[in-house]
């Protein structure tokens, strides 16, 4: 007669393998929705087509994937005009019309701004992803080479769109880099909202802008404020001394806000202050 209990040696193991079967497999699952829908949760655009500005233009941009996307232009009144021009990258949500503010206001400084509108956005066909990103800012720069030398366009980016820009200036001369609410890198700003998450192992899009900032020969300016519940100020500041460190001229701009999407980080005036010095000194004057 086998002893009482030998029977039931065995079963906790199975058990034991059975649960951690359930496991990895919800990981598993967790791992590939978390890949493939990850885009979802970096990208939030608003598909609209917004009506154009009365004080605007709509032009198209033709990227070299093949497609059409419209942006939006605003020039300077002609006594004004500095013969130099601003291209706006935005961040991750909303679309162009939450930028006219900005468009608007550096048009009033003597700038051409052309605000770009990305894949996705604002009516525009496409679905964004980082090297599409980093395609629509090409096509918006050879859009503005047509007219404007390398030395009198400037680069605003915004968030995400610093990362756009960032990459934008390794391939090409632009007068300066402008940065609002830059992080170092989009892994970092992950970590900082997914902490949880392997972030690094997972992430697609990576953004990374202070390597980037490594070969970016412009002067470059930092907006940010310690109120920007998005992307900390403390990355942003990382952002400047990455470019301090690669031997570019630096200026560090702090605005009072409540939050990332406070209009004074938006296209307040201190904002376009920073864009208006950067330019200044840099020769990019009214009446050169």
């Amino acid at each position: 007669m086998p002893a009482a209990g030998r029977h039931n040696t065995g079963m906790p193991w199975a058990g034991i393998v059975r649960v951690s079967v359930i496991v990895l497999i919800v990981v598993a699952l967790v791992f590939l929705a978390v890949w493939f829908g990850q885009r979802s949760l970096i990208y939030h655009p608003d598909e609209s087509t917004p009506s154009v500005p009365p004080d605007a233009a709509a032009v198209t941009l033709h990227t070299a994937d093949g497609l059409d996307l419209t942006a939006w232009e605003f020039a300077p009144e002609p006594s004004i005009d500095r013969e130099a021009a601003v291209l706006v990258a935005h961040g991750n949500a909303g679309n162009r019309a939450g930028r006219a503010p900005l468009g608007r206001a550096l048009a009033a400084e003597g700038f051409t701004v052309l605000l770009l509108e990305y894949r996705g956005y604002g009516g525009n066909p496409g679905s964004p992803s980082e090297n599409g990103l980093y395609d629509d800012a090409r096509a918006a720069w050879g859009h503005l080479r047509e007219r404007f030398a390398a030395d009198r366009i400037a680069l605003f980016g915004e968030s995400i769109g610093a990362g756009v820009v960032t990459r934008l200036s390794t391939e090409v001369d632009p007068a300066a880099l402008v940065l609002r609410s830059p992080f170092t890198s989009l892994a970092d700003a992950g970590k900082e909202h997914y902490p949880l998450l392997p972030v690094d192992l997972i992430l697609r899009d990576r953004f990374p802008v202070v390597e980037d900032l490594a070969s970016n020969g412009a002067p470059v300016t930092v907006v940010y404020s310690d109120a920007d519940e998005i992307v900390p100020a403390d990355q942003s500041k990382a952002v400047a001394g990455a470019a301090e460190a690669a031997g570019t001229p630096v200026t560090l701009v702090h605005v009072e806000a409540t939050g990332h999407n406070d209009p004074a980080l938006v296209a307040g005036d201190e904002v376009v202050d920073a864009v208006v010095e950067t330019a200044d000194g840099l020769g990019l004057t009214t009446g050169r």
